[in-house]
């Protein structure tokens, strides 16, 4: 079988290799990866920044879809037909996250899915929504059950105001799912152009933070000065004190994202003052993913992506890195 491999970190060091055919063992499964979605992750751990000590040579990415062509002794999940994806913590299966539970996630602790074959446990899989193709559905394992859990862990009920910050993948499955429950959301980009795509997928009010880098005052200025109830927070450092200045009374921060240098001090009052909860978001348990996928199928929501043969893989990473995209990225193997 034919698969991408980090030997040395960088993404031109990234080699296209044959390697034996694996066979599944008791409890697993063998999967015809179909379709594989890229998050900031996978550029991270390409490039060595995510896990400078991992043991080389890894199979990166932890998105994929396929098809179950082969099953080991006892297993009773799944039968050679089934369309699945993997979950990005194989062994988080539900729950509360513990130190058990979040290791073994895919492209990382373990090799992951930019191959042809993948063996994972029979516990590892998650059917995926009839309606959609294998790219689309590669694109639900990490962004789209960090945007529920988001979502999930504010308990919104419909008419609540949430932020979203740019259109990469976790931030458009939060607007699309936010729509689902009835929510309004705001959202800044630093495109025009991205921000008008975003209006047709149901945004309702967005800003450029090029042109008005006090996002935070607009913010205030679209909620009567109340605040957001929830902040999708990828950003990081460097945009987490304004969404503090965003954030409504009581209201929760997801912090997700890692992707921007401090710029300021974090103001550590205004935690306080506001009574916000920040809350870690890193993905979710298979439950959880379970429970997004019904919600998706019962609306039909398609997820938003541009995808590339495989072969394209170095191009499509340096596409991540250079922030162009909007919604996700993903290869085709097919």
């Amino acid at each position: 079988m034919h698969a991408w491999q980090i030997s040395s970190f960088g993404i031109d060091s990234m080699e296209f290799v044959e390697r034996p055919t694996p066979e599944p063992g008791p409890g697993e499964v063998l999967v015809k990866i179909h379709a594989v979605s890229f998050n900031y992750r996978d550029l991270l751990v390409v490039k060595g920044l995510y896990n400078p000590r991992m043991a080389l040579p890894r199979i990166p990415c932890s998105d994929g879809a396929g098809e179950v062509i082969a099953t080991g002794p006892q297993v009773t999940r799944w039968k050679p037909g089934d369309r699945v994806a993997g979950i990005f913590m194989q062994n988080w299966l539900d729950g509360p996250p513990t130190p058990a539970k979040v290791r073994g996630a895919l492209g990382g602790d373990i090799d992951g899915v930019l191959t042809e074959l993948a063996v994972l446990h029979e516990t590892g899989l998650v059917r995926i929504p009839e309606h959609l193709g294998y790219a689309e559905a590669a694109t639900l394992p990490c962004a789209a059950v960090t945007a529920w859990n988001a979502l999930a862990n504010a308990k919104l009920m419909p008419g609540a105001t949430i932020l979203i910050q740019g259109t990469g993948g976790v931030s458009l499955f939060a607007l699309q799912l936010a729509k689902l429950a009835g929510l309004r959301v705001l959202g800044v980009s630093s495109s025009h152009e991205k921000l008008e795509r975003a209006r047709s997928l149901g945004l309702d009010a967005g800003l450029n933070y090029r042109e008005t880098p006090g996002w935070d005052r607009w913010v205030l200025d679209q909620t009567d000065g109340e605040g957001v109830d929830l902040v999708v927070e990828v950003g990081g450092v460097g945009t987490l004190p304004h969404s503090l200045r965003a954030v409504r009374m009581g209201g929760l921060i997801a912090q997700i994202g890692v992707l921007s240098a401090p710029t300021e001090a974090i103001p550590l009052p205004l935690i306080l003052h506001k009574q916000a909860r920040i809350q870690g978001i890193y993905v979710g348990s298979r439950q959880d993913f379970e429970g997004m996928n019904r919600a998706i199928a019962n609306a039909q929501l398609r997820p938003v992506l541009a995808w590339q043969p495989w072969t394209q893989t170095r191009q499509v990473l340096g596409q991540m890195d250079a922030g162009t995209h909007f919604g996700k990225l993903a290869v085709n193997l097919d």
